[in-house]
C-alpha cells in the first residue's frame, strides 16, 4: 500500500468529520452501528472488486454479480425486516380501501426496485472498472453535496471548522482524482488457456504420402 492512499484516506476521513462536527446530535449507540455498517460496507466493496477483476472467475459483468450476491443479501436482511418492520408493514400496507390504494402502493414500490436495481449495477460497475477506493471516495462527494444543498436550501450554518472540514475533503477528492490520472489501472496481461489432449491431437501435423512433397496438412 502506497504511503499517498494511506495520506489520502486521513485527510478525507478527518475531513468528512470536521464538516460533519457538531452537525447532529451524538448517539454512541448508533455511533457504533455506522462505524460497523461502514466496515461490513468496505469490506463488501474490496471483496467484491477481488472477485470481478478477476477474470478466471467470469464474474466481471455486474448483472452476474447481482444473480450471485442478492440471493444472499435478501436472506441475510429477510430476517430483521421481519422482526423489525413486519407488524408496522401489515398494520398499515395491506389495508386498502380501494384497490387503485394497493396499485399504487405497488407502482411506488417496484419503482423504487427499479432504481434500486440500476443503482446497484452501476455501483458493480464503477467498482469493477475502478475500485472499491473510488467507489468510497464517490460516496464521499455525495454526502458533501447533500450537505451543502441543505446549507443552500434551508440555511443551515456551518462553523469555521465546518469549512475546514469541507476544505480538506476537496483536496482529499482532487488529490485522489490526480493519482489515479498519473497510476492509471493497467488491464490485466491475456491468459493462456492450455489446450485439452483432444485439441493437441486434432492439431498434429499428417506428413503426405509424397516424398517430394514438403507440405504438412493439418486436420481442423
Amino acid at each position: 500500500m502506497r504511503w499517498s492512499v494511506v495520506l489520502l484516506v486521513v485527510l478525507i476521513a478527518g475531513g468528512l468529520f470536521l464538516f460533519t462536527y457538531k452537525y447532529t446530535l451524538f448517539n454512541l449507540f448508533g455511533f457504533i452501528l455506522v462505524l460497523i455498517a461502514s466496515l461490513l460496507s468496505g469490506l463488501r466493496w474490496t471483496l467484491s472488486q477481488l472477485v470481478m477483476q478477476k477474470s478466471e472467475l467470469g464474474l466481471s459483468n455486474p448483472i452476474d454479480m447481482v444473480y450471485h450476491i442478492q440471493p444472499w443479501m435478501t436472506v441475510s436482511l429477510l430476517p430483521l425486516a421481519v422482526i423489525m418492520e413486519a407488524i408496522a408493514a401489515s398494520e398499515y400496507g395491506f389495508r386498502f380501501t380501494d384497490s387503485s390504494e394497493a396499485l399504487h402502493m405497488w407502482g411506488r414500490v417496484m419503482f423504487g426496485a427499479v432504481l434500486a436495481f440500476f443503482m446497484e449495477v452501476s455501483e458493480y460497475l464503477l467498482v469493477c472498472f475502478t475500485s472499491s477506493l473510488t467507489f468510497s471516495i464517490s460516496g464521499v462527494a455525495k454526502e458533501i453535496m447533500t450537505l451543502s444543498l441543505a446549507v443552500y436550501i434551508y440555511n443551515e450554518h456551518l462553523t469555521n471548522i465546518n469549512v475546514l472540514g469541507l476544505f480538506f475533503c476537496i483536496i482529499g477528492i482532487i488529490l485522489h482524482v490526480v493519482l489515479k490520472a498519473m497510476h492509471p489501472q493497467k488491464p490485466p496481461p491475456p491468459q493462456h488457456i492450455p489446450l485439452t489432449p483432444a485439441e493437441n491431437y486434432q492439431k498434429v501435423p499428417l506428413l503426405s504420402e509424397s516424398d517430394d512433397e514438403e507440405q504438412e496438412l493439418y486436420s481442423r
